[in-house]
């Protein structure tokens, strides 16, 4: 199956580096996305933007790939569903709700000069990076692409309910599958709390996965397309 990884906030498809030779080794075919206006140059990149390259990547896949968001770029997975309802095999939300109907799509910190920088370590303090050294944050921190503005304050348009139909798998790495139940229930998410197939996968590490653990996380993503 195909598997479409598409990597959060600052970061471009070579997040997925580690995670990709152990999904072919498992009989899959990822394929790791670039995001306009993360890791292509496009400054000017808009929310539409993104949203097109991930459709264009479900268009040409052979059969009904499964479409994997981490973090914010859960929203963007969960709008390829939206848009393709039809297409899309499964979505996979690593570590990361989608933003519902009329939302923002990731304004969570400052946005200078037209686009919002990484903002340091300070607000991931905790189970978020504490599996990552000071070898991999100042990695991290260096390569992090700054998210156009049009892309982080894009505004989120779900219409099509054909979407709440597509299996939908929450995979866990900062928190735990208890607790992404109570926030679902707790209103968090309004659209995964209506999707009519939701699995949680627990995944023990940080919010960043495909560094920490590339292998547990791809077999993981193996599992959720062969079942």
């Amino acid at each position: 199956m195909d598997i479409l990884l598409i990597a959060g906030l600052w970061l471009d498809g070579s997040a997925w580096d580690d995670v990709v030779p152990n999904l072919t080794a498992l009989g899959h075919r990822p394929v790791p996305l670039t995001l306009p206006g993360q890791g292509d140059g496009t400054a000017s990149a808009t929310l539409d933007d993104q949203l097109e390259t991930v459709l264009a990547a479900v268009d040409a896949a052979p059969g009904k790939p499964l479409v994997v968001g981490h973090s914010a770029a859960s929203t963007l997975a969960w709008l390829a569903a939206d848009a393709r309802p039809e297409k899309v095999a499964k979505v996979a939300l690593i570590g990361g709700f989608p933003a519902a109907d009329g939302r923002a799509y990731a304004d969570h910190f400052a946005i200078e000069d037209g686009a919002m920088p990484f903002p340091g370590w300070d607000p991931f303090e905790g189970a978020d990076s504490a599996d990552l050294d000071q070898q991999a944050r100042d990695r991290f921190a260096s390569a992090a692409v700054p998210v156009p503005e049009a892309v982080a304050r894009g505004v989120v348009r779900l219409t099509d309910e054909r979407r709440f139909d597509v299996p939908v798998v929450v995979v866990c790495p900062e928190f735990a599958p208890a607790q992404a139940k109570e926030w679902i229930a707790a209103g968090e998410s309004p659209d995964l709390a209506r999707a009519t197939h939701l699995d949680y996968v627990d995944l023990d590490s940080g919010h960043w996965p495909m560094t920490t653990r590339p292998r547990e996380l791809a077999r993981v993503l193996a599992e959720v397309a062969n079942s």
